[in-house]
């Protein structure tokens, strides 16, 4: 069993989601078995592998930048549903 204690509904909040008490209990026990699996690592000595962003070295991903073809301001306006000084207007997401 688990030792760590996860509030799901405050891990909920911060993802904006609204869970039910079933779906709660559900991820709950989904992140509870993602640290433990986190921890089981953790017990092994890791320091001398060396960190990696790929499982396969990943080579001449670098490419030329060249200009292309692209849409103009209005073109790309064209179907924003809300536009303000040329500019696309979306909903404030930030909370006060």
């Amino acid at each position: 069993m688990s030792q760590h204690h996860i509030d799901i509904h405050r891990v909920a909040t911060l993802a904006r989601l609204k869970l039910a008490d079933d779906e709660a209990l559900k991820y709950g026990s989904q992140l509870e078995h993602i640290l433990d699996y986190v921890s089981a690592i953790s017990a092994h000595d890791l320091s001398n592998v060396q960190p990696a962003a790929h499982a396969m070295p990943v080579l001449d991903v670098v490419r030329d930048d060249a200009t292309a073809n692209s849409f103009t301001s209005e073109q790309a306006l064209n179907n924003a549903p809300k536009k303000n000084q040329g500019q696309f207007q979306m909903p404030r997401v930030v909370e006060e």
